[in-house]
């Protein structure tokens, strides 16, 4: 197998490569206890997960080798998703979220047919993206393979390429009435006449995807027998070799972005002293949720979606404010998503992955009532995630929300800032008022006593993820009337500069 460099990647064609009839029957009953022990091995561990993406030029080949991996391996540890023209579903959300959902967790194994190099590729070819897009999406790619590898994910990728005299003699030989006929679709020869423009577009894309820590393997698919050992044999060698890696303790993390020094202090800023009058409160309300209901009608014709993120202290009013902006929509416009301790099948994935899961569909809003915020609040304080994950988780959420603001969906993010003594107050108050009582509990007064630490870990995180597509807006919640009002309006005008 030819494991090309960045610079060497689909090298000039031809190049034949043959693997004997006889050897072959020699060497695949190994190869497949090989590939199913690893299966298992990886399935008993639950330490680390595995992707397989295979594409290439050879689009014959690529289908061959995903109908021998399930058939050497056991296909209902391995799901098989084929990436296409993105659906409408798909297409509502940003380009990277059909990935993000079929990722597997730990212990897991999907493969990608296609994934996101192919449907790329072909859309530059036809023009329907520019260079800036390509380019783009490129980085995304990187940025997401990036985020695998932090989180123990075993990443491998194959190019499947074959001389185009070759595809053509296949699509002839598949062509002719036989009983294979059946093999070869209608655009088959259009898609084989738009290869020779494709290639230069794949090689500049496989080139700059070509990371150290997933490199492509370029397979010359020419003969089968060849080219489905070669793809078998790299896969069983790679899942084993991360066993042993893991057992050793060889496992290379990437090192935490710097903390900025020094870090502003965001909440001293905020005047907590701000209130709003209860005369003037009713009014304003009323006006403020006749124009969101306006624009989120407006926003649901249109296809326009939301994202709003709901942080801040222990009775902020955090759901009192969510509560002012339903009351003034659709019922069937939004969904609030309340984000608590993680499940176990949330645990198994990559931290982000059950908030790609929530994106809106097209012209909807979520509302997340606390979010991915927590991997640098609440698990940094209270030492769930070790200090490398959620120093990095800063790059990580950025990069999330620069993409759904790419898509045109504008992320509007909120911390609702209480003093300590306004905090007990309302502590207080919810022991004393009977459908409040339910809210109030030992875990609430404990966190009281890690007020600084939170303080420090909200400095950061503003200071660290306040970007020019996703500002913070600091709140002065102490006057509940306040809060309230800015929240709405805030929303407004995002979604109507949306518009």
């Amino acid at each position: 197998m030819d494991q090309a460099s960045a610079e060497g990647l689909m090298p000039d064609l031809p190049h034949w490569h043959r693997m004997k009839k006889k050897q072959f029957k020699e060497l695949v009953p190994a190869l497949r206890v090989d590939l199913v022990n690893a299966q298992y091995e990886l399935k008993r561990r639950k330490d680390f997960s595995v992707v397989i993406a295979v594409a290439g030029d050879d689009w014959l080949g690529v289908n061959g080798v995903l109908n021998r991996l399930n058939e050497w391996m056991d296909a209902r540890l391995m799901p098989t998703y084929v990436f296409r023209t993105p659906s409408d579903e798909e297409a509502a959300r940003p380009y990277m979220w059909r990935l993000w959902r079929h990722l597997p967790g730990r212990g897991g194994m999907v493969m990608y047919a296609g994934a996101a190099v192919q449907e790329t590729i072909a859309a530059r070819t036809r023009g329907d993206i520019d260079d800036e897009e390509f380019l783009r999406r490129i980085d995304n790619v990187n940025i997401f393979e990036q985020e695998l590898a932090d989180d123990n994910t075993l990443l491998l990728r194959f190019w499947i390429t074959a001389p185009r005299e070759v595809l053509q003699q296949r699509l002839a030989s598949l062509g002719r009435k036989n009983m294979r006929t059946w093999q070869v679709r209608p655009d088959d020869w259009r898609v084989f006449d738009a290869t020779a423009e494709a290639i230069p577009v794949a090689r500049k894309y496989l080139q700059s995807v070509a990371s150290y820590t997933s490199p492509w393997h370029v397979v010359d698919g020419t003969q089968a027998r060849f080219r489905d050992y070669t793809v078998g044999r790299t896969i069983a060698d790679a899942i084993w070799d991360q066993v042993q890696d893991l057992d050793a303790g060889r496992v290379v993390r990437r090192a935490p972005a710097p903390t900025p020094e020094p870090i502003p202090a965001a909440l001293e800023k905020v005047d907590l002293s701000a209130t709003v009058d209860y005369d003037r409160y009713g009014t304003h309300l009323e006006n403020s949720q006749r124009r969101l209901r306006k624009l989120t009608n407006k926003a649901f014709r249109k296809g326009v979606s939301t994202v709003v993120v709901m942080e801040g202290w222990d009775a902020a009013g955090k759901g009192g404010a969510i509560r002012r902006m339903t009351m003034a929509m659709e019922a069937g416009d939004y969904r609030v998503v309340q984000i608590a301790a993680p499940t176990p099948e949330e645990i198994s994935h990559h931290y982000m992955w059950r908030f790609w899961w929530q994106l809106p569909e097209a012209g909807h809003m979520v509302v997340f009532d606390r979010s991915w915020y927590g991997r640098v609040l609440v698990e940094r304080v209270e030492g769930f995630a070790r200090e490398d994950e959620w120093r990095r988780a800063y790059d990580e959420i950025n990069d999330f929300e620069e993409q759904i603001v790419d898509h045109g969906i504008p992320v509007v993010k909120f911390w609702l800032h209480i003093d300590p003594d306004e905090q007990l107050r309302r502590f207080k108050d919810r022991e004393q008022t009977a459908y409040k009582k339910y809210k109030i509990t030992e875990e609430d007064y404990r966190n009281r006593e890690k007020w600084q630490p939170y303080v420090d870990a909200v400095d950061e995180m503003v200071a660290r993820t306040d970007t020019k597509v996703a500002p913070w807006h600091l709140v002065s919640a102490n006057d509940k009337r306040h809060a309230r009002l800015q929240v709405i309006d805030t929303v407004c005008d995002a979604i109507e500069g949306a518009l």
